[in-house]
C-alpha cells in the first residue's frame, strides 16, 4: 500500500515496535520495501523518520538490530538500516540509494541504472553497506534466522549455550591443520580451513564475505558458546590490510565488545596495502578504527598468529600490547617490523651492491641473508621469550588450546574510565 512509503501512522507503528524492543530488550528485525517519506504527507512523515533513526541509535549496543530490505528503500528509508548491526538484501530485487537514477540524471547529467547505483550486488562487494548476499527472500529469513542463533537478546543477556560434543583430545581433524601452512612463504591459503578446524563442527556463519575478502569475519561456537572470528584471508590480496578491511573488521570488533561475545583472532598479514589510492583516500584515519576498536574492547581477546605478523598491521590485529589475553603462535609464524626480504633489501644494501660489483651470485647472498634474518629476528620463539607471545604450539593443537583460553577467561572483569563516550576517528 502506498509503494511502502513512511506516513504519520505507520511510522508511530514502527516507533511503538521499537520502543516495546527496546524495554523488552530483544532484538529488532526490519523487514523493508519503501520508497521514503509519503510526499503527501509533508514534514509529519519526516519527523517519523527522525524518531526511528534517533531509536536505532539509541538501540545501538543495547539490542541486536537486523534490517532486510527486501525491496526498494530510497531517500529517509536506507538510513534506519545504515544504523542497524546487519543488512540482509536480496538479490535482484533489493535496491537502496538516497537519490535514485532520475535525479542523479537530473542533477548531474550521469546515466546510471537501478542495479548499478543501488542493487544488492553493489552494496554487497562495493560499498559494504550490506553483510549478506541473499539468492531469494526465503535465504534472506534464513541468514537471518542463523544470525539471530548465535546472538543475546540483549548487552546484558548471554548468548545462546548449545550442547556440545566437542573432542576434548587432539584428533584427525585437528592434525590436518599441521599441513595448512605451504612451504613458500609466498603461497596463499584459505584461511577458513583454519577457522573450520577450531570452530564446533566446522560451522561458521561468514558476515560480509564479498566485501573486504581479504578480511574474513563471522560467527561460530567453541564448545556450544558464540564467538566472533576475525581473521587475514591470505588468499585474497595476500591477506594486506585496506581500507575497507579494517573498517569492516573494526565494526564486528565494536559489534562483539558491546554484546560480549569473545573474539577469536587469526593472523597471517604482511602490512598494509601500500599505494596512493590507500593514503589519499584516509587510509591512516581509517585504518585506526581498527586500531581503536580492539583497544576499546574488554572482552575475551584470543589470538593465534599462523604465519606472517608484520608491522603496524601485526599490531593491530589483535597483538598482546593491544589488549589481547592470550596470544598464541604456530612455529611457522614470522613476528617482525618486516618481511626478510625486504629488511634485508634495506640492512644489507652495501653488501649486495658489493657483491653485484664483484661479480658474486647476489641472489644467493640475498637469499642467505634472508634465512638468517628470519631466523635471528622473526622467530615466535624470539618473541615468546620477550612475553609478547603465551605459547608457541603445533597447528593440531589450536582448538584445545582455544578452549582451554576461552575457558578461563569466562569470568573478564574489565572497565573502560569513566567517560560519556570516545572518539573514534570516524
Amino acid at each position: 500500500t502506498f509503494g511502502g512509503s513512511l506516513g504519520e501512522v505507520a511510522g508511530e507503528k514502527i516507533v511503538k515496535a521499537m520502543e516495546f524492543a527496546l524495554k523488552t530488550g530483544v532484538p529488532i528485525i526490519g523487514i523493508l520495501d519503501s520508497g521514503g517519506a509519503r510526499i503527501q504527507e509533508g514534514v509529519v512523515a519526516l519527523s517519523n523518520y527522525a524518531k526511528i533513526f534517533r531509536l536505532n541509535t539509541k538501540s545501538s549496543g543495547v539490542i541486536p538490530q537486523i534490517s532486510i530490505v527486501m525491496g526498494p528503500s530510497a531517500g529517509g528509508a536506507v538510513y534506519s538500516p545504515a544504523l542497524t548491526d546487519f543488512v540482509i538484501m536480496v538479490d535482484k530485487t533489493s535496491h537502496m540509494f538516497v537519490t535514485g537514477p532520475d535525479v542523479i540524471k537530473t542533477v548531474t547529467g550521469e546515466e546510471v541504472g537501478f542495479e548499478e547505483l543501488g542493487g544488492a550486488l553493489t552494496h554487497n562487494k562495493v560499498s559494504g553497506v550490506s553483510h549478506y548476499l541473499a539468492s531469494d527472500e526465503h535465504d534472506a529469513l534464513d541468514y537471518a534466522r542463523a544470525l539471530v542463533s548465535f546472538l543475546p537478546d540483549n548487552n546484558l543477556a548471554e548468548a545462546p549455550v548449545y550442547d556440545s560434543d566437542t573432542a576434548l583430545e587432539i584428533t584427525d581433524s585437528d592434525r590436518r591443520l599441521n599441513s595448512v601452512i605451504p612451504d613458500s612463504p609466498n603461497q596463499p591459503y584459505d584461511m577458513n580451513t583454519v577457522i573450520e578446524g577450531i570452530l564446533d563442527g566446522g560451522d561458521f556463519l561468514e558476515v560480509q564475505p564479498l566485501f573486504a575478502p581479504n578480511m574474513i569475519i563471522g560467527f561460530g561456537r567453541v564448545e556450544g558458546r558464540t564467538v566472533g572470528v576475525v581473521a587475514n584471508q591470505p588468499a585474497q590480496m595476500a591477506g594486506t590490510l585496506n581500507i575497507d578491511a579494517s573498517e569492516k573488521a573494526a565494526r564486528f570488533v565494536r559489534f562483539c565488545d558491546a554484546f560480549s561475545i569473545p573474539i577469536l583472532t587469526l593472523v597471517d598479514v604482511p602490512g598494509y596495502l601500500p599505494g596512493t589510492e590507500q593514503e589519499f583516500n584516509g587510509v591512516i584515519r581509517r585504518g585506526a578504527k581498527l586500531l581503536y576498536a580492539y583497544a576499546e574492547a574488554t572482552v575475551p581477546l584470543v589470538t593465534i598468529i599462523t604465519r606472517k605478523a608484520y608491522g603496524g598491521a601485526y599490531i593491530v590485529m589483535g597483538s598482546k600490547q593491544m589488549g589481547a589475553d592470550f596470544n598464541i603462535a604456530w612455529p611457522t609464524a614470522e613476528i617482525a617490523v618486516m618481511g626478510g626480504a625486504g629488511a634485508v633489501n634495506i640492512l644489507y644494501r652495501k653488501e649486495l651492491a658489493a657483491a653485484a660489483e664483484r661479480g658474486e651470485d647476489v641472489e644467493a647472498l640475498r637469499a642467505s641473508l634472508t634465512a638468517k634474518y628470519t631466523a635471528d629476528v622473526t622467530s615466535p620463539f624470539l618473541a615468546a621469550e620477550r612475553g609478547e607471545l603465551d605459547n608457541v604450539l603445533e597447528p593440531a593443537g589450536t582448538r584445545l588450546a582455544v578452549i582451554k583460553a576461552l575457558r578461563g577467561l569466562r569470568g573478564k572483569r574489565d572497565e573502560l574510565p569513566a567517560k560519556k563516550h570516545g572518539n573514534i576517528p570516524l
